[in-house]
């Protein structure tokens, strides 16, 4: 999930098999084709970053009930009818667990890599596009799709995904991440917001909604956060500010972090001692939010990542009985 070489193929399923025996609600990957700038800078050896949906197929048959989500798949450099053939597998080869998280993408300098013919065009509306179209390639029996970036014509595309509707998750925290979820998708995924930012979009997003003719309950919240926890606040962010986590928050200073310090990030986080950090899982349920999907565990080593994954388990998810956690 976040920028450090030390994960191998095999720490990342084992991962997520011990992930599902301690309870957590989803097992979260996200999506790099190409390795961004600010890695390339910092590390001499680029880390392997695995394509996620082969990865979920792995997984889904060592696990039985563990949700796979993409947290996030960065759409605009996916080919929607390929995408949707692979989603469609993978939901059906797990017996119809994928929860399919997609967004514009953080990186504009890795997208003008993949995509180069597309370097002058507009995210937001190739993201648009594409979760149009696969809905369209999800519940169609033939498919047509013309758009400005996007075209097919009588595709037949089986099998199709097992849930109907197939869950569809809008990612990002800007208004525009927002409007898509309100008005194309099942859920909102936004990353590391406070409560009130995110009471704020649950606002928007029910206006949006019903402005579209949807009823808003039926619109699932999620969040994206670190977790970083210590036996006293000091510790906790000492551990995360030592870690690669504060370079990777300072590469999206220019986009979704912009103007947020490093101690109101922390702030915004699951930074903290086990009781602060259930403090603030109970203020972000106070504040509409109906789960916590693909957290980012704070770690240097596998070893101390997967401590912070027993101890999310053993000391937040032990006093949230029956919510499902992620």
């Amino acid at each position: 999930m976040h920028p450090v070489p030390f994960a191998g193929v095999n720490d990342v399923v084992d991962t997520a098999v011990e992930a599902e025996q301690l309870g957590y609600y989803d097992a979260g990957g996200n999506d790099h084709l190409s390795t961004m700038q600010f890695v390339r800078d910092a590390w001499q050896s680029p880390p392997d970053y695995f394509e996620p949906l082969v990865t979920f197929a792995n997984i889904a048959a060592r696990t039985s009930v563990i949700r796979l989500t993409t947290g996030i798949m960065v759409l605009p450099m996916r080919q929607p009818v390929l995408l949707a053939k692979q989603v469609a597998t993978l939901d059906q080869l797990s017996g119809g667990r994928v929860i399919l998280g997609v967004a514009v993408g953080g990186y504009r300098d890795e997208f003008e890599s993949v995509m180069p013919d597309l370097k002058n065009a507009n995210r937001a509306e190739l993201t648009r596009e594409c979760i149009e179209a696969l809905r369209v390639l999800f519940e169609k029996p033939r498919s047509t799709y013309q758009g400005q970036y996007i075209r097919f014509e009588d595709v037949e595309s089986y099998p199709k995904p097992v849930q109907a509707p197939l869950p569809i998750y809008s990612g990002g925290n800007v208004e525009g991440s927002i409007r898509r979820a309100a008005e194309l998708c099942q859920g909102w995924l936004p990353a590391k917001m406070g409560p009130s930012a995110f009471r704020e979009g649950r606002n928007k997003l029910d206006s949006f909604a019903r402005r579209a003719g949807r009823d808003p309950a039926t619109i699932a919240t999620a969040l994206q956060s670190i977790v970083c926890l210590g036996r006293t606040t000091e510790e906790a962010r000492e551990t995360f500010v030592n870690s690669s986590f504060d370079l990777f928050r300072k590469s999206l200073q220019g986009t979704m972090m912009k103007g947020v310090d490093i101690g109101t990030y922390m702030d915004i986080n699951l930074v903290g001692t086990p009781d602060e950090v259930c403090a603030k899982v109970d203020a972000y349920r106070e504040a509409g939010l109906d789960h916590l999907c693909s957290l980012l565990f704070v770690g240097n080593t596998m070893d101390e990542m997967r401590a912070q994954i027993r101890a999310f388990s053993r000391y937040v998810i032990a006093e949230f009985p029956g919510t499902g956690s992620t």
